[in-house]
């Protein structure tokens, strides 16, 4: 493997704890939500919002109030209009995996450019941002595209950091629906970062499966074999 120029992540599920971020959110404005364990609520939320992603764009902020507003009424939980961003709104304090920090700073010491590619507001990140200990040199948003992932539009962008050479870069994420699958069909490496213990589809096959994002820098170093020092 040749050292990559760019490596970039998924913010959300892959550096940032989003499942628990949005458990969190879920059950402080619901009581009722305490009858349901987390999978049951996760896999409602998302079978909801993966549903409105692929029909005309809108913001993360609108869109997560759309999957409220639509999880409330699925559970017949109450839900005023003027509470309708709640999840939004709690996205700033969602904080990193313990080992997200120094596996960022193993990078950037090494001398890496790195960057994010989210389905995620500008201002949202924004938030988000000053959880980290290392500047980002890259940050593509969906609202920056008017386009989410798995669409390509993010790793296009990302590729043309690179002048189209997707041997240059490297991705890192934790979704195979938004992230792993598209990256791989467009030739870019990417670690799988399987933070769920998820069984890896047959026909997928990134360039690595790791635990966590200390475990892609690992496999980085192994790879290049000298530590991936700059």
């Amino acid at each position: 493997m040749h050292k990559p120029e760019l490596i970039t992540f998924d913010c959300y599920g892959t550096l940032i704890d989003w499942n628990g971020g949005i458990t969190s959110a879920l059950r402080e404005r619901f009581p009722e939500a305490a009858t349901q364990g987390d999978a049951e609520l996760l896999a409602t939320f998302y079978e909801i919002q993966d549903a409105l992603k692929i029909s005309e764009y809108r913001t993360y902020r609108e869109l997560l109030a759309q999957v409220s507003e639509a999880l409330a009424a699925a559970r017949g939980w109450k839900l005023e209009e003027g509470e309708r961003e709640f999840v939004a709104e709690s996205i700033p304090g969602w904080t990193p995996f313990p080992d997200t920090n120094a596996a960022l700073e193993r990078l950037a010491a090494a001398g890496y450019r790195l960057g994010i590619l989210s389905n995620i507001d500008d201002v949202l990140l924004a938030g988000t941002l000053r959880h980290f200990t290392v500047r980002f040199d890259l940050l593509v948003t969906a609202q920056s595209l008017e386009s989410y992932k798995p669409a390509p539009r993010h790793f296009e962008m990302a590729l043309a950091e690179v002048g189209g050479d997707s041997g240059r870069m490297l991705h890192v994420a934790q979704s195979l629906f938004h992230d792993v699958r598209t990256a791989v069909r467009l030739g870019i490496p990417v670690v799988w970062v399987n933070r769920m213990a998820e069984t890896r589809p047959p026909d997928l096959e990134p360039a690595a499966e790791v635990e966590d994002v200390a475990g892609a820098v690992d496999w980085l170093e192994d790879q290049l074999g000298d530590g991936g020092g700059a």
